[in-house]
């Protein structure tokens, strides 16, 4: 019975190991999704593995030499449980593809850890240390809060890691 299996590879070769294990007839797949990127007061936004140093290999450990998989280039082994590798669990996979973007993307939606309504102090920037309330997400890195200025609540997008709890 084919199922997902998974593979750990070496420190950033998740791409090499994915294209020699197709070069060997085997189905893998990499799942990725776009990393903002900063360096030298550069952002940039790159494709990246969604689990770095894993990928998922598709066989029958029945009928497949996946042995064969152990000294592939960029794979470091097999996940096994004693001398058989284990399964990922039926739907896993699946469910990561079915949320793939038309470019083949992994969607992932920062966790936000603010209710509305939520007292939140400002961190950085021009309104830094301004306490508002959390109102709502903005898009995947923005959030829109309320501050009371000018003796009005006033809404303001700003990043969401330049918001914290207020306590």
């Amino acid at each position: 019975m084919e199922r997902w299996y998974v593979a750990e590879t070496h420190p950033q070769s998740e791409a090499k190991a994915l294209e020699h294990l197709a070069r060997q007839g085997y189905a893998a797949y990499l799942p990725r999704y776009l990393k903002r990127r900063r360096h030298a007061r550069r952002t940039d936004t790159v494709k990246a593995p969604l689990f770095p140093g894993y990928l998922f290999v598709f066989m029958d450990v029945a009928k497949t030499r996946w042995r064969a998989i152990r000294s592939t280039i960029g794979i470091r082994h097999l996940i096994c449980e004693g001398e058989r590798p284990v399964p990922v669990p039926a739907g896993v996979v699946e469910d990561i593809r079915a949320q793939e973007d038309a470019a083949g993307l992994v969607s992932v939606a920062p966790p936000v850890p603010f209710q509305p309504g939520e007292e939140v102090r400002v961190t950085s920037g021009a309104l830094r240390e301004q306490v508002g309330w959390f109102q709502r997400v903005a898009d995947r890195e923005r959030v829109v809060i309320l501050l009371s200025l000018l003796g009005r609540q006033i809404p303001f997008v700003v990043p969401l890691g330049a918001v914290r709890a207020a306590f």
